[in-house]
């Protein structure tokens, strides 16, 4: 079975290293990229199964990234989650609007982010 990938752009090195664990521990690789950039970067290299997003990053937000990725033929079938302090309601109207497929405010529980993983990664694994 195919090891599924999951690129997450966040600057926050505690919250990266929790998702990062979470995620792994349920059987899936995680490359991090501290930043929006970076995170394009792995993206491009590695065309992820998805993406979680923070939206304040240095170099390049996540709002960003996200256009980025949903502008570009090779990458605008990957489901990304948003993960942010961001809870404005026209923050997570935005990130909806730009093709997010979720939207998580922080503080979160890893344990409901894997599953927001799991639903929106099933249906594209099938």
């Amino acid at each position: 079975m195919k090891k599924v990938i999951i690129v997450l752009a966040e600057d926050d090195h505690q919250i990266a290293s929790l998702v990062k664990f979470k995620l792994e521990k349920d059987g899936y690789t995680v490359h991090l990229g501290e930043n929006g950039r970076v995170a394009l970067d792995l993206i491009k290299q590695t065309v992820p199964d998805m993406v979680i997003l923070d939206v304040m990053m240095p170099v390049m937000d996540g709002f960003d990234v996200l256009r980025t990725i949903k502008s570009s033929d090779d990458t605008s079938n990957i489901p990304v989650i948003m993960l942010t302090a961001r809870e404005m309601e026209e923050d997570v109207l935005k990130g909806f609007d730009l093709g997010a497929v979720d939207y998580m405010t922080k503080p979160f529980s890893p344990s409901e982010l894997s599953a927001r993983v799991r639903v929106n990664l099933d249906g594209k694994l099938r």
